[in-house]
């Protein structure tokens, strides 16, 4: 890992761009936000971000700051340093995020930092996995006369938080990082009411060249998921069941 502190200070902060990558090709990333890592000096880079992304900026130096659910990481506070110490040294910092950065990518934390350093920053949005996932098994999320309504969601809490999470009353549900907590979130849907022959789609690794789609029911999914080493999307609902 550089040492980011090794470079001289700046006579002003540099610009902050904080990058959706997509849910996980190359080619899923959109074209600012492409166009912005070829420019970067320095990006501070996601666990789920795949070697392919970071093609788009071989000119960058590249530091590693993954998070993963149930995985010993970095601190936010500490990556939040990490972004403030990179803007007082280098001129265009990218913080690259798997998805989009304002859908459970703590990007509120991050924000707050750089606004408490007076550090200009700006936001690229990306194409959030859930709907990369629902494209990859060609079933929208909303259907007419069956799902009006969709809820997105995680199990995933920061320490001293309620470990129970509520659960939303959408049509159809999608749950980010739902791998370690499948079992436990149909356990708990089907206690409140739930069809145990609700479909359910899990998808492993979405949009990479060894994604896994999983198919089963909610009384399935109780059981528990197959071993899954990389990340899980869990989409529920009747919009989900298979076209005849």
């Amino acid at each position: 890992m550089p040492d980011l502190l090794a470079r001289p200070l700046r006579p002003q902060p540099g610009k902050v761009w904080l990058v959706g990558a997509g849910p996980g090709a190359a080619d899923l990333i959109t074209l600012r936000g492409a166009a912005v890592l070829r420019n970067a000096e320095i990006v501070l880079y996601d666990a789920l971000v795949t070697p392919d992304m970071l093609a788009h900026c071989p000119q960058a130096v590249l530091v590693s700051v993954g998070k993963r659910s149930g995985q010993r990481s970095m601190a936010q506070t500490l990556i939040n340093q990490q972004i403030v110490d990179c803007a007082l040294r280098y001129e265009r910092v990218v913080r690259l995020k798997g998805g989009d950065p304002m859908l459970f990518g703590r990007a509120d934390e991050e924000l707050s930092a750089l606004e408490a350093a007076a550090i200009p920053y700006e936001i690229i949005p990306g194409i959030s996995t859930a709907f990369a996932a629902a494209a990859a098994v060609r079933q929208p999320l909303t259907k007419r006369g069956i799902a009006r309504s969709v809820a997105f969601f995680t199990s995933s809490t920061a320490p001293g938080e309620p470990d129970q999470v509520t659960m939303p009353g959408c049509d159809t549900l999608v749950q980010y990082m739902g791998g370690r907590e499948a079992m436990a979130t149909a356990r708990r849907l089907i206690e409140r009411g739930r069809p145990v022959a609700t479909p359910v789609v899990a998808i492993e690794n979405v949009s990479r060249s060894n994604q896994r789609v999983m198919r089963m029911t909610l009384a399935q999914m109780a059981q528990g998921l197959d071993d899954c080493s990389g990340p899980v999307l869990v989409m529920i609902g009747e919009a989900l069941r298979e076209r005849e």
